[in-house]
């Protein structure tokens, strides 16, 4: 594909690859989003709210 160049290690197995910002930018920043959301699968959930109440409580506080 242009734009997209791997790199290899000594048994020519694919160990990275390099893609082109200009040409990819916006589909590789949702696929890095994608990632990011699948990895915080599990880490703990809180509600809006009581999330929005914290927030509030910590700035008045200080």
């Amino acid at each position: 594909m242009r734009g997209i160049h791997y790199l290899t290690d000594d048994n020519g197995q694919r160990t990275a690859v390099v893609i082109d910002i200009q040409t990819y930018g916006e589909a590789l920043e949702d696929f890095l989003d994608g990632l990011e959301a699948e990895a915080r699968k599990a880490e703990p959930k809180e509600d809006f709210n009581e999330a929005v109440e914290r927030i509030v409580a910590e700035k008045q506080n200080g």
